[in-house]
């Protein structure tokens, strides 16, 4: 069983989880600011369907990117090099979930709701949750959103409507985290495209520890909107 937590009930230690389904924690409680910001920084994420109640997660092992780890492979460097293309960051917030949200191929529904939406929204206003975006021709083609703590950044989804689209957004970012001090990248699940990129997984208990640290750094939130790429 796992705990139905309150509005000020505080989230249990992460060992407790499930291992079945892996990861599950807790459920209850709400999504706004102050209670995301309390999760994150003890590496746990919601996840839930549109008729679910709110559950939180954290899994193990989990999927990491250290940013000296990105692999781009030569046809990405050449795109990345070659097609025209514009990224920036935060000018677009609620039009990334909007895309992320969007029905994919082999999925029935997403866990990207409305009131999902909203509460990240919330987190982007207080400078906490960020987007980066690949724009072409003027048009929104690729991106993702995440929120940022200290020295960490928690990747929650990407889309592409081009070729490589999500992949330069990422590339743009890591390389911004690294040059910014950023010690890793929370990528959640273990899938093949995040493995391609560099990302591996490591053990809840070396993540929990990671996060203590990174966490902890001072930088406070605001835009990224304003930040070179």
């Amino acid at each position: 069983m796992i705990p139905w937590l309150q509005s000020d009930d505080p989230f249990p230690p992460v060992e407790r989880a499930l291992k079945r389904p892996n990861g599950l924690l807790a459920a209850g409680a709400d999504l706004g600011v102050e209670r995301l910001l309390e999760a994150y920084r003890h590496g746990i994420f919601p996840w839930f369907g549109e008729d679910d109640p709110i559950l939180w997660w954290s899994p193990d092992p989990r999927m990491v990117l250290p940013p000296d780890a990105l692999k781009v492979s030569r046809s990405l460097d050449k795109t990345l090099r070659n097609r025209p293309y514009e990224v920036r960051f935060d000018t677009a917030f609620r039009d990334v979930m909007r895309a992320c949200a969007e029905p994919r191929e082999g999925q029935a529904g997403t866990w990207i709701t409305a009131g999902m939406i909203d509460a990240y929204c919330d987190l982007h206003e207080a400078g906490w949750a960020h987007s980066v975006e690949t724009w072409i021709d003027g048009e929104l083609a690729g991106g993702l959103y995440g929120v940022a703590i200290g020295r960490m950044f928690y990747g929650e989804s990407m889309f592409s409507r081009a070729r490589d689209a999500s992949k330069i957004a990422l590339v743009h970012l890591v390389r911004r985290l690294g040059r910014q001090g950023f010690g890793l990248i929370d990528c959640q699940m273990a899938t093949a495209h995040l493995a391609s990129l560099g990302a591996r997984e490591i053990p809840r208990s070396e993540f929990s520890r990671r996060v203590a640290e990174l966490v902890n750094y001072g930088e406070p939130p605001g835009s990224w909107h304003d930040l070179e790429t």
